[in-house]
């Protein structure tokens, strides 16, 4: 693939970097739509998506730090490298919610309605994200001989991500990307089908990418941590956010029932 779109008086641009701009800014200008036709402050979800965007960024290398901290051990020098690395989503998206829950809960924000906006979002920005890594060479595939499989030849992609070059790999960045595709369709679809209700589309969006990234970790190949040497670190997140969604779902569709218990209902607040 493409790791370096090009080269110019001594400065490198590198294609996930351009490519995680860009879903980045696709990603918040979407919200800005849909925030538009829900009657929310434009300028509290611009500055919303922007302390988003920040702490994602920072969540991102945070936990790839943590799970892959062996080589900085040995070489506290590297840790330099995390500048031009993309970091572990799921770190990435723990710190942005806690962030964007926390500016919501102080600017007195309809809390639920807010993430709803964001959700469909971040699934297109990771789809655009996830394509930054096919080019990059990043969170590359298991070896296989299925008819789809890819291989990197760019020794950038080596030195960069530890990308095994002129080996039959699993797309895994194309699964994602294509189960975030799917994610997002099915999200706009049924969006108001059903009886809809504030935090359906946010938790859903949880739900699914949680199911999904457990499926697709079996399929990576690249060092990504273990829990209790049986789960990726992805997969363990994974495990504790989809039981937690499928919670919060039955909660939040419950809040208008009389039957309702009003401890579910402060839960669900």
């Amino acid at each position: 693939m493409h790791p370096i779109l090009f080269e110019f008086g001594g400065f490198t641009i590198y294609s996930y970097g351009v490519l995680l701009a860009a879903a980045y800014l696709l990603g918040l200008q979407f919200a800005l739509i849909r925030a538009r036709s829900r009657g929310l402050d434009r300028e509290r979800v611009m500055d919303l998506g922007i302390w988003i965007i920040i702490s994602a960024l920072v969540g991102a290398k945070l936990l790839l730090l943590v799970v892959d901290y062996r080589p900085f051990l040995a070489n506290p020098r590297t840790v330099v490298d995390l500048l031009r690395s993309g970091g572990v989503f799921y770190g990435g998206l723990i710190a942005a919610v806690t962030v964007a829950l926390a500016y919501i809960w102080r600017h007195r924000m309809p809390m639920w309605t807010t993430t709803d906006v964001f959700a469909p979002g971040i699934a297109l920005g990771h789809v655009v994200g996830r394509l930054g890594c096919l080019l990059a060479g990043c969170c590359f595939g298991r070896p296989t001989s299925v008819p789809w499989a890819i291989s990197f030849h760019d020794p950038n992609a080596f030195a960069t991500s530890g990308t095994p070059l002129g080996v039959s790999l699993h797309p895994t960045q194309l699964y994602e990307a294509g189960a975030e595709a799917l994610i997002l369709v099915f999200l706009l679809a049924f969006e108001r089908r059903g009886r809809p209700f504030p935090g359906r589309t946010f938790w859903s969006y949880m739900l699914l990418y949680g199911v999904s990234r457990f499926i697709i970790e079996f399929y990576r190949g690249d060092p990504r941590g273990t829990v209790f040497d049986a789960l990726s670190t992805s997969q363990f997140v994974s495990v504790i956010l989809v039981p937690l969604s499928v919670v919060m779902l039955v909660l939040l569709s419950r809040r208008d029932d009389p039957s309702t218990s009003a401890a579910a209902q402060r839960v669900a607040a």
